[in-house]
Parts: C-alpha cells; sequence; structure tokens
C-alpha cells in the first residue's frame, strides 16, 4: 500500500557536502551552552520555621517589607522599631567546615583574629562561596541566620553569637527568607536553638587575648568536627576528574614571577614565598590561595614602605583580610575559567585536525 504523500529525502551528497559548514557551528553551540548545574534540595520554609516558634511559644514581631540583601537595606523598613540590627557571616576554613557569626551590625570583627582564636592560624578561615548558602543552608543570598541551622543539611554548621545579643531587648533576623524581619529576645533564640540540638555559644566577637604555647585558642572548642561531604566540596571546586593528568607549565611559572620582585625585608612574606608549594593547578582552591599567600604580604611591605605605614597600622585601614576573603573566590573562578579554555582550546584542536584528516586517523608525520 502506497502513502498519498511520499516523503522526498535529500540526495545524500548534498548531506555530506554541508557536513563541514554545520558541525563546527554545531560544536560551538555545544560548548557556549552547557547544561545547567543540578537544582539544590529545597530547605524548610519560612512558614515552618514560624510555625516551630509557634509551638515553642516564643515571643517574636514579624515584619513584613520588599526584599533586601544588605544591612543597610534591611534598616530602612525596620530600623525604627526598636530591635538591633544584626550582620550574619558565612565563613569557611581549609577543611571546608563552615562557620555562622551572627553579631550586631556595629560589632567589628577581625576574620584574621577570629582565625587565630579559633586554632586554625592566620588567614585560617574567609567568606564561605554562595554555593555554599545554597547547598548546605539551603537559604538565598542575604538570608544566612541562626534560623539557617532549622535544615538538616546545616547539622554540622558551627555558630559564633556576639555577645552584644544578649544586652538587646529584640534582634532583627531574616526567617529563612529576606522579605521578612523578626524581632526576637536572645533568650528566645536561645531556645530555639536548643530545641534543634544546638547549644548557644556567645563569643566576645571584638576581643584580641594573645594565642600562643602558654594560652591555648580560647574558642577551638567552636571548631566543627567533620568536614563537609564529598557532594558538597565537589560544588566548590568543580575540577574535571582529567584533570591531574594535564600538566599546565604556565601557572607553575606565574609564581616565580612574583617572587622576581625586589626583595623584601619582611621575613613572614619570605617564609610564605619559601613555602609555596609545586602546584599544577589540578586543585584550583590550593592554586589561589598559594596565590595569595605571594601576593598579600609582598603587596603589604611595598606599599607600608612607600606609604610610610606600619604594615598593622595599613591592614588595618584597607581591612586586607576582608578583602582577601572577597578576592579568593573571584581568583578560583578566574583560574576555573582559565582552565576550560585550556580544555577548549585541545578540543578545537583535535576536532579540527579530525575534520582535516578525516575519520581514518590522524595524518603521518614524516
Amino acid at each position: 500500500m502506497r502513502c498519498p504523500h511520499p516523503i522526498r529525502v535529500a540526495p545524500s551528497s548534498r548531506a555530506s557536502a554541508s557536513a563541514p559548514d554545520t558541525l563546527p557551528a554545531l560544536r560551538l553551540s555545544l560548548l557556549a551552552s552547557p547544561p545547567p548545574p543540578p537544582s539544590p534540595a529545597m530547605g524548610r520554609t519560612k512558614d515552618e520555621l514560624l510555625a516551630r516558634l509557634e509551638e515553642l511559644k516564643i515571643d517574636f514581631k514579624r515584619y513584613d517589607h520588599p526584599v533586601v540583601l544588605t544591612v543597610e537595606e534591611q534598616a530602612k523598613h525596620v530600623g525604627n522599631f526598636g530591635g538591633a540590627l544584626t550582620k550574619n557571616l558565612l565563613l569557611k576554613d581549609k577543611k571546608h567546615r563552615l562557620y555562622i557569626v551572627s553579631a550586631l551590625a556595629d560589632t567589628k570583627v577581625d576574620m584574621k583574629i577570629l582565625s587565630q582564636r579559633l586554632g586554625l592560624g592566620k588567614g585560617g578561615v574567609r567568606m564561605a562561596p554562595e554555593e555554599n548558602l545554597r547547598q548546605v543552608l539551603q537559604v538565598p543570598l542575604g538570608c544566612v541566620t541562626p534560623f539557617a541551622l532549622f535544615n538538616e543539611s546545616a547539622s554540622a554548621v558551627s555558630l559564633l553569637l556576639d555577645q552584644g545579643l544578649k544586652s538587646k531587648q529584640s534582634c532583627y533576623f531574616h526567617p529563612l527568607t529576606n522579605d521578612v524581619t523578626i524581632a526576637l529576645s536572645s533568650s528566645n533564640l536561645d531556645k530555639f536553638l536548643l530545641s534543634i540540638g544546638k547549644q548557644p555559644a556567645y563569643v566576645d566577637l571584638e576581643a584580641s587575648p594573645v594565642v600562643g604555647k602558654d594560652n591555648p585558642p580560647d574558642l577551638a572548642d567552636l571548631v566543627p568536627t567533620g568536614a563537609l561531604s564529598s557532594s558538597e566540596e565537589s560544588v566548590e571546586n568543580p575540577t574535571p576528574k582529567a584533570a591531574p593528568k594535564i600538566n599546565a607549565p604556565k601557572e607553575k611559572t606565574c609564581l616565580p614571577e612574583v617572587k622576581a620582585k625586589p626583595k623584601v625585608s619582611n621575613k613572614e612574606a619570605e617564609s610564605s614565598e619559601s613555602k609555596v608549594p609545586a602546584n599544577n593547578g589540578a586543585n584550583v582552591e590550593i592554586f589561589a590561595t598559594d596565590v595569595l599567600d605571594v601576593i598579600f604580604p609582598l603587596f603589604l611591605s611595598e606599599a607600608s614602605k612607600k606609604l610610610n605605614i606600619k604594615e598593622e597600622e595599613l591592614t588595618k585601614i584597607l581591612k586586607l583580610e576582608d578583602f582577601r576573603g572577597r578576592a579568593a573566590p573571584d581568583l578560583e573562578s578566574l583560574t576555573n575559567m582559565f582552565k576550560n579554555m585550556a580544555y577548549t582550546a585541545g578540543f578545537h584542536a583535535g576536532f579540527d585536525t579530525m575534520l582535516k584528516s578525516g575519520l581514518g586517523g590522524m595524518p603521518s608525520r614524516k
């Protein structure tokens, strides 16, 4: 039985003739449109949290407002209601352990001093990447508060509370979403934390105790006992499996170029240069840390000489530790981008060779 509308098939010669022109375009379109990352699991909602507070008979006040991302924006909507504004930081150490620091908005948090008090050395903690908000805390940007620990995925996150919160009648926090602010006392916050198995730990975040052989770190007990799971760690450092096999001599030579600068008298800067391990770029986070360990002491030494200011004073003025915490994720992102560009260039070269030589194999060398 014949089909009333015959289907015409284009001659194969036409398809083969157009293949060399369409394949490169198809190749570029595939490379330009990578598959989207898997969406993180949804955490608990604002309504679930507020229902838990009511279940615990915790007294709080609720204020609805537009979405805010900073303390300054939040103050425009709730700053006149008598509560204390708070800032909440999500920090990460080199072992991928996470810390939430909840403090009054005007409390000064020196991350270098905090790192030493935790027993992690200088520069042991920094700002955590946004991926940790979504994957571990399961909250959007701008919603880091102690209430994020309500999600089971954040059970291993350590919480440091500013002792200044106890002196306020009520404090402001976002309840897992930043279009609502709730005000409650520190005692009611403690009641909630105890209900989820978290022992409240209030510390003087502006203290600067001496840490040494005779003075052990006073906050070492607040360091989490475990690191992130492998799935969470891979989000922060999405290194391809084949990366260890690829040599990147350009990345090796970038560090000696930094050393070629004028000799620095600062002993700490010189020691940091000598301790930089050889890194082939496979571990992006280690590479970024090594680069910053070299650059920052050199920059600090040179700037202090030119400005005739002591390095300690210059560090406080420029807030170098805060800047380093912000610069590290950007440097890791750029490094990943350059690595991906190298992989893509290699793919292009191989693909073009295949098109020129055909599927029969590589051209023979003379």
